[in-house]
């Protein structure tokens, strides 16, 4: 009864930059997770937030994210966190993501920025990946970002699906509760394997 898979890209089809995070938390002295609590303060309005609906440059973001991160006991420039964003492709979500494009509709949900191109993670956006999707919604293009369910909606819209037959793939609960509550299936991405395993219940054929 699926219709459409949808997939997040940092922390799905790509490893998840919070290791990075982790290890420069440790270098720095910083307290375990500190990066992740500063994202997660004001989450809809803070300097990651601004940034990927374009409201902020790589500058602004810079300065925003140093007073974000100084307010909270410890001052981390922006400019040093976006090269933490680097991951690696995950070879066994891209083999299912084809599978999956060859018999249902897919599509794909990414909080980006606009210049994500001259960033490490430019290198992840590649574009024979990308090509693989039916449709790709970027917040740094569409102006608005993951939590908000408008932009759930705007890709059932595109793809021509209902929710209710839908399962979407994210890394942070945050982002799966707005598709969760449209109705459709969501599966919290850690490893590959076992959000695998998961996936192929709900499609009803091998992903590997």
């Amino acid at each position: 009864m699926i219709d459409a898979v949808i997939w997040d890209f940092g922390g799905v089809i790509s490893s998840s930059p919070f290791e990075a995070f982790a290890r420069f938390e440790a270098a720095r002295g910083l307290p375990r997770n500190f990066l992740r609590t500063v994202n997660a303060t004001d989450p809809h309005e803070n300097a990651w937030a601004r940034l990927e609906r374009s409201e902020l440059d790589v500058p602004g973001f810079d300065e925003a994210f140093a007073i974000e991160s100084r307010a909270l006991g410890h001052e981390v420039r922006g400019a040093d966190v976006l090269p933490l964003l680097a991951g690696e492709i995950r070879p066994e979500m891209v083999e299912a993501l084809r599978r999956i494009g060859a018999r249902l509709k897919t599509g794909c949900i990414t909080n980006n920025f606009t210049a994500m191109s001259a960033s490490p993670m430019g290198s992840l956006y590649k574009a024979e990946i990308m090509r693989l999707f039916h449709h790709v919604i970027e917040s740094a293009k569409a102006g608005v970002r993951k939590p908000d369910p408008r932009i759930y909606r705007m890709m059932t819209d595109a793809l021509g699906v209902a929710p209710e037959r839908c399962v979407y793939l994210d890394d942070l609960g945050i982002n799966l509760k707005p598709a969760r509550d449209m109705g459709m299936r969501t599966i919290k991405v850690g490893e590959p394997g076992p959000a695998l395993v998961e996936l192929e219940r709900w499609v009803g054929f091998p992903l590997g």
